[in-house]
């Protein structure tokens, strides 16, 4: 079967072909866009932590801690422990999730995670409401204000075993600070009717500070004092 041919004028092949391609060019963009609103973020990965607090908002004033604390976070602060069994794998955990789990080792917090993040979510709520500022920051304080500098280790000199002060690495720096947080808030509500939220504000708040009243702010002192004897 044979197709009559047609015969096109210049100007008409020339407005024929300028109608294609305005139509492909109005397409891509159509499809462009349609991309684009398809294409929206996933709920809960981000800097915000609890979808409330910009990690990004805070700083550090120590330069040793700064290149270890790692606030980002994805959704609800629980990684099921995928990094427990890797070395240095605590350095990719948040330390909001370290935080929690640190409050969670003894007494009658011992495994009840749920609890324990909605105390520190509450007390953050808290902090935030009373200062007017990202508490992140002052959680952030607290622990440059309650990681110790120095520490002490034992040498052995034949029989005799001799204190010597040493530095303390950044990581174990980071952990000290951690853990004293979480102790000092645990003994807090110790034969006491004080809420775990309200021991956390008033540990968070006091080392934020650099107020010696504060357990991990004592304990930091009180290390750095008999590390400089040790010397």
């Amino acid at each position: 079967m044979e197709y009559p041919l047609t015969k096109w004028s210049e100007a008409e092949r020339r407005s024929l072909l300028d109608e294609v391609y305005t139509m492909s060019e109005a397409e891509m963009e159509q499809d462009t866009t349609t991309q684009q609103e398809e294409v929206k973020p996933i709920a809960g990965i981000g800097t915000l932590v609890f979808g409330k607090w910009d990690a990004s908002e805070v700083t550090c004033k120590d330069p040793g801690l700064a290149p270890y604390i790692n606030l980002t976070t994805v959704g609800v602060p629980h990684t099921g422990g995928r990094h427990a069994n890797a070395w240095f794998g605590k350095a990719k955990l948040s330390v909001v999730e370290r935080y929690i789990n640190k409050l969670m080792r003894t007494g009658p917090y011992t495994g009840k995670k749920q609890g324990a993040m909605k105390a520190f979510e509450t007390a953050l709520d808290s902090i935030a409401e009373k200062s007017g500022e990202n508490p992140l920051q002052t959680f952030v304080d607290a622990i440059c204000n309650g990681a110790p500098m120095e520490e002490i280790t034992r040498i052995k000199f034949g029989a005799v075993s001799q204190p010597k002060a040493v530095d303390s690495s950044p990581s174990r720096r980071l952990d000290v600070a951690l853990r004293n947080l979480a102790k000092g808030a645990q003994q807090g509500t110790h034969k006491s009717k004080r809420t775990l939220t309200s021991c956390i504000i008033n540990e968070l708040t006091k080392a934020s500070n650099g107020d010696v009243t504060s357990f991990a702010v004592s304990k930091k002192e009180e290390l750095e004092r008999i590390a400089a004897s040790a010397r």
